[in-house]
């Protein structure tokens, strides 16, 4: 099983390159802001619930993105793995999900960490706002996301130094060449 981790600041690209991978290596693809705005396009508790959270910036409580994907990768008979895209945010997310796929016998293979500088970081959401229409992509909301990123999720990147998983990735430049740093990481731990 290859289970990545794509790792970074909002607006650093996880996405894009998570689509990317998924085309190469025919895994599965679990976007936590994917489910989320689904939830709340439905109306759902949990979706009035998290965008109340999403609009001020902040995370949704552990537990709650835990039971998720766990369901989730239930529904997953038969991956070859999975990309998780915007999760684990923290340290105690991580260490659930390390739980939760040693239940299943399985381990993280690598956390690519996408790395661009917070000015292009802002160009890109207030871009990408004007371009979809994401309520959660203008200023004010993108400061809060990245002062949640910087406090909450960016010490994971010492976390999983520590596992000996962490793939440091500029992610400034063409997409291209993002691209194949990424690959050669992966095809390192394969």
């Amino acid at each position: 099983m290859l289970n990545i981790v794509i790792f970074g600041a909002p607006g650093s690209g996880k996405g894009t390159q998570s689509e990317r991978i998924v085309e190469k290596y025919g895994i599965d693809h679990i976007s936590t802001g994917d489910v989320l705005r689904a939830e709340i396009k439905a109306g759902t508790e949990l979706g009035c619930m998290a965008k109340k959270l999403i609009d001020n910036g902040q995370l949704i409580p552990d537990a709650l993105m835990l039971d998720i994907l766990s369901a989730k990768l239930d529904t997953l008979v038969g991956s070859k793995g999975v990309i998780f895209d915007g999760f684990p945010r923290t340290i105690a997310q991580a260490e659930a999900l390390k739980e939760m796929l040693a239940a299943r016998e399985q381990e993280v293979t690598a956390m690519i960490e996408l790395d661009v500088p917070e000015e292009e970081l802002m160009t890109r959401l207030i871009k990408r706002g004007q371009e979809s229409g994401r309520a959660d992509d203008n200023e004010v909301t993108i400061k809060k996301r990245l002062v949640v990123y910087h406090d909450q999720t960016a010490p994971l990147k010492e976390w999983y130094e520590k596992e000996g998983k962490r793939c440091y990735i500029n992610g400034l430049g063409e997409l291209d060449r993002i691209f194949a740093d990424i690959v050669a990481a992966i095809d390192a731990r394969i």
